[in-house]
């Protein structure tokens, strides 16, 4: 984003927010920063994210980064649950660790009036070695 700007909403505000409109899938998820940059959620990983092989699954990959970019545009837009993704490039560059909980470094590269586009890079715990890398554009309703 060309001008940082003060988050609207903090890790808890986003977690009550996934917890009340995201029942499904809240607790695969902890925010663990927001601040001006950016923000860092983790998927905690459970068997049910793994693929043969032993390795976290694409979808799961997916799902991470894409819960990430959707928080780091309500972390300063404000909860608006019908916020959509309307793109996702994602490159698979090595195997994530399995049994080890993923991460995701999300930051908003612009953020407009009806759309926002964002990066992400994913590690797994414990390794700065990026494991995927992500590229989403989102629609924001009108207000």
């Amino acid at each position: 984003m060309s001008k940082i700007e003060t988050p609207r909403m903090d890790a808890a505000a986003l977690e009550a927010f996934l917890t009340e409109h995201f029942p499904q899938v809240h607790a695969d998820f902890t925010v663990e920063r927001v601040d001006p940059v950016g923000i860092r959620v983790r998927l905690k990983v459970a068997d049910r994210h793994l693929r043969p092989g032993g390795t976290i699954s694409g979808p799961s990959m997916f799902a991470l980064a894409d819960v990430a970019i959707y928080l780091a545009i309500l972390s300063r837009i404000g909860p608006v649950a019908l916020a959509v993704t309307t793109n996702c490039s994602i490159d698979f560059m090595r195997k994530p660790e399995a049994g080890v909980d993923l991460i995701c470094d999300a930051r908003l590269l612009k953020l407009g009036r009806v759309l926002a586009v964002g990066d992400c890079i994913l590690h797994s715990e414990g390794s700065e070695a990026a494991v995927a890398r992500a590229s989403l554009t989102y629609s924001i309703p009108p207000r």
